[in-house]
């Protein structure tokens, strides 16, 4: 399933509110990057909303298929609120993912950066770490489909080691990827994917989507968090539009 995440006409992020971070993203499962690469010279866009008893987010995105098998995109938080000064002053993002196409016996493989912030995280005047949205998360995968199973994905990822952090501090920064994902019928499909750790990138994802035409669809969706002591937010239903041109 090709999706991305936040932005008007250049796109890419993720504001998961009472976290201190926005993520933005290249194509994804639900939460976490696919091996699915953007066509050489096709656009995808989005709107991604995030929501429960506590939040109401809303995104927009694209990506680009710049050559073949590499996509770049960027994203901006658009009339976002959230607890992070800088990723609400410095809202813009970007990603760039590499990747190629499964064969008949070589599995799928990809490999990128995504939620490259405009401001860096440093120390002021005093020595006090002032956060900036520099999330810079690596990460790599392998996905393989099998016949009325679907397909499966497995990675991992590493970021920014000052910002990745659990409820005491300490690093967080990497951690796995893993992922399935199906095509049901010719307009459904579904997906579970999960990232582990206990930073706010943490988070269990299931979701399906239906396809109103051959470059249109909606995907619902819950997040649960993996530790709820940082992504106070709590839990998350998630509904997405993605217009393939």
């Amino acid at each position: 399933m090709k999706k991305s995440l936040v932005v008007p006409l250049f796109a890419l992020g993720i504001i998961m509110a009472s976290l201190s971070s926005m993520y933005a993203s290249p194509s994804t499962q639900v939460w976490n990057p696919s091996t699915d690469i953007q066509a050489k010279g096709s656009f995808h866009l989005n709107y991604d909303n995030y929501v429960n008893d506590r939040v109401n987010l809303a995104y927009y995105g694209i990506e680009y298929g710049a050559i073949k098998n590499l996509e770049v995109g960027f994203d901006i938080n658009i009339n976002q609120i959230s607890n992070s000064p800088a990723a609400n002053a410095y809202p813009l993002y970007g990603n760039v993912k590499y990747g190629l196409p499964e064969g008949k016996l070589m599995p799928a493989i990809a490999g990128g950066v995504m939620s490259v912030g405009t401001k860096m995280t440093e120390n002021d005047a005093a020595g006090i770490q002032v956060n900036g949205t520099d999330l810079n998360i690596f990460y790599a995968l392998v996905a393989k489909t099998f016949d009325r199973v679907g397909r499966f994905s497995a990675g991992g990822y590493s970021g920014n080691d000052k910002l990745l952090i659990d409820e005491t501090g300490a690093k967080a920064n990497s951690g796995a990827i893993v992922s399935w994902d199906k095509a049901l019928t010719d307009k459904i499909w579904a997906s579970v994917d999960y990232s582990s750790g206990s930073s706010s990138y943490g988070f269990l994802a299931v979701g399906a989507s239906y396809a109103f035409a051959a470059n249109t669809s909606v995907i619902c969706g819950y997040l649960v968090p993996n530790n709820y002591k940082v992504n106070t937010s709590g839990n998350q239903f998630t509904t997405q539009l993605d217009i393939n041109f």
